[in-house]
């Protein structure tokens, strides 16, 4: 009898061992078949903006003289629109078919502080239709358009942002109230204006409701702050070499387009830059983002797709994506997908990247209401050091606040409680992560399923971090973990299994002399097999809460 135990042991690793082989093949295999993006392509007519009369002294307002210029080159069957050495200063951009917009080197595009310079537009606001102040570059249903060159892109977000006084020093929140500005009863925010304290207090301010004109919402105009470049149902696109910086709210906003190139980009904005987000592609087809460097206030590279029921009824996943060679610095997450998924994502590599500082290296997340899948995503060669919270995240239960607190702030726990599944509840699945190395995190990696929709389907392959805490996996399952290396001096436990089923931990890595390795609790625990890994190093092997099922975690060599 123990001979055929034995033997069915054995079977089992074999198994688990062919299933996470696959997995690497399929990663593989799905690398081979990388999207194809159209690129544009322009004629060599060039065409300074000095010619409609634009003066880069700083001061001339040069937005009539811009667009003109723009206008013109793309009526005669589009060129180059050359913005030369200088400071200039302007109002909204609006760009067309067929014209690329060249920065020199030593050019800024400076977008003015005066307000009334922004008409009220029906757009897009974190996955909801919504009024916006027009963005400083904007475009819709356009094809063949660039921003390239070496120059500068400033949005002037300064003039927009409120700011939270925790998030500066002493000496730089005086002079920020100095400035003028309102600032909270409570002295803990600062806002630009009246109307900004308006908006901040009104609920879901900026939605578009039957009946209302932009008439409705000049009361909290400034409240409702623009992404600096928002492109709209647009194809072939090229953005390369600019740097983008300091927008009112997200730097780069593609909606609806397809065959996008962002290339060798500086995109920035404050550390403490509210909704100061890098890149967000939104419901877009075809998207390469390579070589390019982000230190913003927000997400960094960022996947979404509308957001709850307005997502769902535009039904347009953001798919065939490649993002390579790029670096994170400051960053809520490097690389992140959602919470606004409500279309899904698929179909989406990454590769050859590194996060410095990120709050949270890869950071998924999502809740209840957005429903979406996101699926079959690939990611491999991973660089990660001082990471402030976890290196690897997959979180159903997303609040919009700051992944790690501010000192002295206090959250409440999650309740966990099982709602009936709808097509508002979200799914993450076919996930393949491999060869991710990560010097210094608060936690390694933290999967947090809902009850009534785990995260399923997860493959982390060759993975070394060293963090304070090790692995938590709550109400997830077919998670297979390969050849994953944790250091960390908190080890009781170093992985936490709750309500986790069909889990596989081969060639697991840990601290000698560990308190506890693994503990398992939660009713519908079941299925965590471990093998390859020398669980006598640790003080303990394995804790059961009392409500698991003795045979639901099985060890083997």
């Amino acid at each position: 009898m123990k001979h055929i135990s034995g033997r069915l042991c054995h079977i089992k690793v074999a198994l688990a061992c062919l299933i996470l082989s696959s997995a690497g093949s399929a990663m593989a295999q799905q690398k081979q078949n990388l999207p194809i993006i159209q690129q544009v392509k322009f004629k060599k007519d060039t065409t300074s903006i000095t010619r409609f009369g634009a003066k880069g002294d700083g001061i001339t307002l040069n937005t009539e003289s811009i667009n003109k210029t723009i206008a013109s080159v793309s009526q005669k069957g589009g060129g180059v629109v050359l913005i030369p050495s200088g400071l200039w200063l302007t109002g909204p951009i609006e760009l067309k078919s067929n014209v690329n917009l060249h920065l020199k080197r030593d050019a800024i595009l400076q977008f003015t502080a005066d307000f009334n310079q922004y008409k009220l537009v029906q757009g897009n606001w974190e996955g909801q239709p919504a009024w916006r102040n027009q963005s400083p570059i904007s475009g819709v249903n356009l094809e063949n358009i660039a921003i390239t060159g070496s120059g500068i892109i400033d949005g002037n977000g300064g003039a927009w942002r409120m700011v939270k006084k925790d998030k500066l020093t002493e000496t730089q929140w005086k002079t920020l109230v100095a400035s003028g500005g309102v600032v909270r009863a409570d002295g803990k925010m600062w806002y630009p204006s009246e109307k900004t304290v308006k908006g901040s207090n009104t609920k879901n301010a900026g939605v578009i409701e039957a009946g209302k004109t932009a008439a409705d919402y000049q009361d909290i105009k400034d409240f409702l702050r623009p992404n600096l470049l928002v492109l709209t149902g647009c194809k072939k696109i090229l953005l390369e070499g600019v740097t983008f910086q300091n927008s009112p709210a997200w730097n780069l906003h593609p909606l609806l387009c397809e065959d996008l190139t962002l290339r060798n980009l500086q995109v920035k904005n404050p550390w403490f830059a509210q909704n100061g987000d890098g890149v967000d592609v939104e419901s877009c087809k075809n998207v390469l983002i390579e070589g390019s460097t982000f230190d913003v206030g927000d997400d960094g590279i960022c996947i979404k797709s509308g957001r709850d029921e307005a997502g769902r009824k535009r039904g347009v996943p953001t798919e065939n994506v490649i993002v390579r060679n790029n670096i994170v610095y400051h960053a809520h997450g490097g690389f992140v997908i959602g919470s606004e998924m409500s279309g899904g994502a698929k179909n989406i590599w990454v590769y050859d990247c590194s996060f410095i500082g990120t709050d949270i290296g890869l950071r998924f997340k999502t809740t209840r209401g957005r429903g979406g899948v996101v699926e079959n995503i690939y990611i491999n060669n991973i660089n990660m050091i001082d990471i402030p919270g976890e290196a690897i995240l997959f979180d159903m239960y997303y609040a919009a606040v700051d992944p790690v607190p501010l000192a002295g702030e206090k959250r409440e726990a999650i309740k966990t409680v099982t709602v009936p599944v709808t097509e508002a509840t979200p799914q993450f699945k076919n996930f393949y992560i491999k060869d991710v190395v990560a010097n210094g995190a608060e936690k390694a990696i933290f999967f947090r399923g809902l009850p009534e929709m785990n995260i399923k389907d997860v493959h982390l392959e060759n993975v070394t971090i060293k963090a304070k805490k090790g692995i938590e996996i709550i109400e997830a399952s077919g998670i297979f973990l390969k050849n994953v290396n944790v250091i960390t001096d908190n080890t009781s436990p170093v992985v936490m299994i709750q309500n986790g089923s069909n889990i596989n931990i081969s060639n697991l890595s840990y601290p000698i002399n560990s308190k506890i390795l693994f503990d398992v609790s939660g009713e519908k625990s079941k299925g965590i097999k471990i093998s390859g890994t020398d669980v006598s190093k640790a003080k303990t092997a394995s804790v059961l809460s009392t409500e698991v099922d003795k045979k639901a975690l099985e060890i083997s060599k």
